[in-house]
């Protein structure tokens, strides 16, 4: 056995998980500013059953500076988080990110080519609790 450190198979896997729904939960969820200087919230993922190397999965949702078309994406797929984590915000009620850390719920991940590597994206989110009963939510 070598005393120095050496790359193992796993390392060099590249093959990603599959794509379909994932238990996770939200380890993170913060304002940040985009490279463009667009302030947004950024949320970050552990997903369950899946190599370490991906087990963490972040998302992103552009809430000022944007097309108009962008943030209402945006907004909408956040709408769909917070639904996904059993909270069901009001008009007019302040964004409050740490009302996401420790939720639990299934994301829906995606294979895309960024910038010539694959990656996960996730493209939907359903909670743990419809999941586990068979319902379908609408979103």
């Amino acid at each position: 056995m070598s005393s120095h450190p050496v790359f193992s198979l796993e390392d060099l896997a590249r093959i990603l998980p599959t794509p379909g729904y994932y238990g996770c939960s939200i380890t993170h969820a913060g304002f940040r500013h985009s490279s463009r200087g667009n302030r947004m919230l950024h949320v970050l993922f552990r997903l369950e059953g899946v190599n370490p190397a991906f087990q963490r999965l972040a998302d992103y949702f552009v809430l000022e500076g944007a097309s108009p078309h962008g943030i209402a994406v945006a907004r909408r797929r956040l709408v769909q988080l917070y639904h996904a984590c059993g909270f069901h915000p009001e008009e007019g009620e302040e964004i409050l990110p740490c009302q996401l850390i420790d939720a639990r719920l299934q994301v829906k991940v995606d294979q895309v080519e960024w910038e010539n590597q694959s990656r996960l994206r996730i493209l939907s989110y359903r909670s743990s609790w419809s999941a586990a009963t068979g319902s379908q939510l609408p979103f």
